[in-house]
């Protein structure tokens, strides 16, 4: 569960049933508690004042009658993509400027009505899958920190993973835009490539690169896509689009031999992708087995041949200038292409030439192409020990995409008992994106709703817990969960149906929710995961005169949450106006 997803939010602010100023005020409450949790997530974040003087001219605009597909939706924007007078980063200090315009993509999503809350962290230039090559810290899986979040789109996935934004922009060269997917439960549109507009992108390999997007929903991806889906004249790589390969009746997709599918020994992702296989036969379609040989070598293209000689070119001053400013891990990759060749250059070319050939003869027998989008996922720990293959072993089905122009959709296909996610990816040619769009939505519509696990085993029960004050991530008593191992499930709010009081003469100060319905207010909440056992040992320490009942949230699901008797209202201040404990205790 998150909070509501872009199509929604835009309905609501276009209706006028809710502003974009209370829209911009729960996301900069949701925003304050997750950077108590994962600050590394941004490297730039657009001010308070500043985000809520945009949304009020996103209201004004609404008010004007204007038409906002994406009204008072706020979004991220990964460090490699301009925003005017920000600076742009690329994940390294020393190569940051000023960006004197807005990236194409960015001017789009806002004329449509999206309130941009800032920029977010990345494998340095855009130079790996994993998260960990950054010197701003490395964010991690929502659901379990002591994984890779994916790269290199990192802190993009993990802000619309815990709910901060409702859809966040990546780059997609080697699988960045649909990895970080996998990892965090969301879906990963790498369109066509020149389908979107890259002026403003930092490249990594120009010829190669891809705007992304990250959403929770495969409509939410649709919707960005019509918006941003535009032949752009400044973008000497953009393309008009072709007609789109016609598809048979029913769909014809193509799996490789189980057999000849590489998991790393991860048993369970092998699992999740066959049962990913079976959800998508249920939808009109045909199963045919495919060789992915062709695919798999020209992956390796992309780092063993000639193309690292673009990363090269984009970093050769700073490379000449001041090499220790790189990371050591990028640096060391884009040094490598200082000893390429124009002739290796033209034999690269030659073989990915070949290569193509045969991969578009796939399409001659299949409408679209299933692959797992990552074959196993990988602790920080041991990334930081193994750096490289790891990395490697996490682009196997991606890498190739670009390459042989390919557009892929990454989508959710569940969780490991570790609580990770795992992904799956539908494989199109060049300008299939809205059947892949279509087949994903049909897909997503048989994929049953699940919490991420706590890896205690099959038989483990959960419960929810929403917290409202002193448990909040960064406050006094967060500890009582942390020491009984509690997941962050999502930052959200409740239903507008609660008054909050600040209760007299608490220590540490507390407050009260209380359920009154008519006239009440969404509070800001925090909903965590915790064993049966642990949620028991919990309860027994609250002390009078809250309690634990049940807590409606702005979804309309209920989950187990402080209450309060009414003895606590005692001497205590009203401050439901405030939205949540946060601002409150900003106040004091």
């Amino acid at each position: 569960m998150r909070e509501p997803t872009v199509t929604p939010i835009a309905a609501q602010v276009r209706s006028g049933e809710r502003r974009a100023a209370e829209i911009i005020e729960e996301t900069l409450a949701r925003a304050t508690a997750f950077d108590a949790i994962q600050p590394q997530a941004w490297i730039h974040r657009v001010s308070d004042a500043e985000a809520r003087a945009a949304a009020r001219t996103v209201d004004e605009r609404v008010t004007a009658g204007e038409h906002l597909p994406l009204a008072g939706v706020p979004f991220a924007v990964k460090d490699n993509i301009d925003v005017a007078d920000r600076p742009t980063t690329a994940g390294c200090p020393d190569f940051a400027y000023i960006a004197q315009r807005s990236a194409t993509v960015v001017n789009q999503l806002e004329a449509a009505g999206a309130v941009l809350l800032g920029k977010t962290n990345l494998d340095q230039f855009a130079t790996g899958l994993v998260g960990t090559r950054t010197p701003y810290g490395t964010p991690r899986c929502v659901f379990n920190q002591e994984y890779v979040s994916g790269g290199s789109s990192s802190g993009s996935a993990v802000l619309v993973a815990a709910g901060v934004v409702a859809f966040a922009l990546g780059s997609d060269t080697a699988g960045s835009g649909r990895v970080p997917a996998a990892f965090n439960n969301l879906i990963g549109f790498k369109p066509t490539r020149g389908s979107w507009s890259t002026r403003g992108l930092v490249p990594a390999c120009r010829t190669l690169d891809c705007v992304s997007a990250f959403t929770t929903t495969v409509s939410d991806a649709s919707l960005i896509n019509e918006l941003l889906a535009r032949f752009d004249s400044e973008d000497p790589y953009s393309r008009r689009p072709s007609a789109p390969q016609p598809t048979g009746e029913p769909l014809r997709l193509g799996f490789p031999a189980l057999k000849k599918l590489t998991f790393y020994g991860d048993a369970e992702g092998r699992d999740l992708y066959e049962a990913a296989r079976e959800r998508l036969l249920a939808e009109r379609t045909k199963a045919l087995e495919v060789d992915i040989e062709p695919l798999l070598e020209a992956a390796q293209l992309l780092y063993a041949g000639p193309w690292v000689a673009e990363r090269t070119a984009v970093l050769e001053s700073l490379l000449n200038t001041r090499p220790g400013a790189i990371h050591p891990v990028v640096r060391a990759i884009v040094q490598a292409g200082r000893g390429l060749t124009a002739v290796d250059a033209f034999r690269g070319m030659y073989r990915l030439q070949d290569l193509q050939r045969r991969a578009q003869s796939l399409w001659e027998h299949i409408d679209a192409l299933v692959l797992p989008t990552a074959p196993t996922i990988y602790r920080v720990s041991d990334v930081l020990a193994e750096p490289v293959a790891l990395n490697s072993n996490l682009g196997l089905y991606t890498n190739f995409a670009n390459l042989l122009d390919m557009s892929v959709i990454a989508v959710p296909a569940g969780f490991r008992r570790n609580a990770t996610g795992f992904g799956v990816s539908l494989i199109g040619p060049a300008w299939a994106d809205a059947t892949l769009l279509d087949l994903a939505a049909r897909y997503e519509s048989r994929l049953p709703s699940s919490a991420p696990p706590l890896d205690r085993g099959d038989t483990a029960r959960l419960v929810r817990l929403a917290v409202v004050g002193a448990h909040l991530a960064g406050m006094p008593l967060h500890w009582q969960l942390s020491a009984r191992n509690a997941r962050l499930a999502l930052c959200t709010s409740t239903a507008p149906v609660y008054r909050l009081y600040a209760m007299a003469d608490q220590s540490p100060p507390k407050p009260a929710l209380v359920h009154v319905g008519a006239g009440g207010g969404a509070i800001e909440v925090e909903v965590y995961e915790l064993s049966v056992e642990a949620f028991g040992s919990f309860v027994s320490e609250v002390p009078a005169p809250l309690a634990i009942g049940t807590v409606v949230l702005s979804d309309g699901t209920s989950v187990r949450g402080f209450v309060a008797e009414p003895r606590a209202l005692a001497g205590a201040q009203d401050i439901t106006a405030m939205g949540g404990w946060r601002a409150y205790m900003a106040t004091r």
